[in-house]
């Protein structure tokens, strides 16, 4: 088995310190910066200071098709509870902020991972009120998914295009498309980016559907399991992952990468479970060309740890 795999870690307050950063080289193959998480003069920061105490890559990951929450005080709501969110300023918004005019009527909102959903009940100038249909928090900076339709978004946010530019400035080279959704969104990245290395991420049941034609024009793509999840039944996560690998084999050249989940239980333990090292070797044999640690190394208690096991877990695959 020679086959190279890759490692990529998402940086954050636990990692982004040069203790970490000089224990990585020669185990990481990419650090990921997630601009869901950090504002422009973070990113520019950071940037710098990785640059001065490691020579592995960066990547810029956008913050692409996705609405997400900008909530002042966090809230748990129980079923049939109502809160309101605003249009312009208020207690709670949503960004990007013109995806208030797209909303609806009887929309139903996913908001984030504690299983928060609600109904659009009245909308105005002002507000829409929403009832909750299932119990959960109101969070800040969540990602949020309407239910039941696809709400066409502009691919690249503002911050996205200001952020590719400041990275471009400080020459770096690999760049990655959150929510990519269709075959436009991949050429009009390219166009932006046309001699960078880019990544496609496969995060919405839109991606899964047209995946056969994304892959004739994009080379690497990466499953994103969590928001993934969002759109499409947890049951169905492992089908939809085998179905994407399974598609990129008919093609040469063409890597897919897989996140979320993978060693969650790193975040507070220094000991993975025996589930997370059967997802990690399943998701290996089955064909991604490598694996992508996300909260585990951002904000993990054991993100040394976490690249270790992967580590130990790919060598035990390469020697079957």
């Amino acid at each position: 088995m020679n086959k190279k795999l890759d490692i990529f870690c998402t940086l954050g307050p636990s990692s982004i310190n040069k203790n970490f950063l000089k224990f990585a080289k020669g185990k990481v193959s990419l650090l990921r910066l997630n601009m869901s998480h950090i504002n422009l003069k973070e990113l520019k920061r950071n940037i710098g200071f990785i640059k001065k105490n490691t020579n592995i890559p960066i990547c810029i990951d956008t913050e692409g098709a996705q609405i997400r929450t900008k909530i002042k005080k966090q809230k748990s709501f129980k079923i049939n509870e109502e809160f309101k969110i605003f249009k312009q300023k208020g207690d709670n918004q949503l960004y990007p902020y013109d995806i208030y005019d797209k909303l609806k009527i009887r929309d139903y909102l996913n908001i984030g991972f504690d299983d928060l959903v609600a109904k659009i009940t009245s909308k105005n100038s002002k507000f829409i009120t929403l009832k909750v249909t299932s119990a959960g928090k109101l969070e800040n900076n969540k990602g949020v998914h309407v239910e039941n339709r696809f709400v066409k978004l502009s691919f690249l946010t503002k911050k996205d295009l200001d952020a590719i530019e400041i990275a471009k400035k400080m020459n770096i080279r690999n760049f990655a498309l959150s929510f990519t959704n269709t075959v436009e969104d991949i050429k009009k990245f390219k166009k932006i980016l046309p001699t960078q290395k880019k990544i496609y991420k496969i995060e919405s049941k839109n991606a899964v559907k047209t995946f056969n034609k994304l892959i004739k024009i994009g080379d690497n793509f990466l499953i994103d399991r969590g928001d993934l999840s969002k759109e499409v039944s947890i049951e169905n996560i492992p089908y939809m992952q085998r179905k994407i690998v399974k598609i990129s084999k008919q093609y040469k050249n063409k890597n897919i990468f897989i996140a979320t989940n993978f060693l969650e239980s790193m975040m507070k333990n220094k000991f993975p479970t025996r589930g997370e090292a059967n997802d990690i070797y399943s998701s290996l044999e089955m064909g991604a060309r490598g694996i992508v640690l996300a909260a585990e190394t951002a904000i993990g208690n054991y993100p040394k740890e976490s690249i270790l096991f992967l580590k130990k877990m790919m060598l035990t695959y390469k020697k079957r």
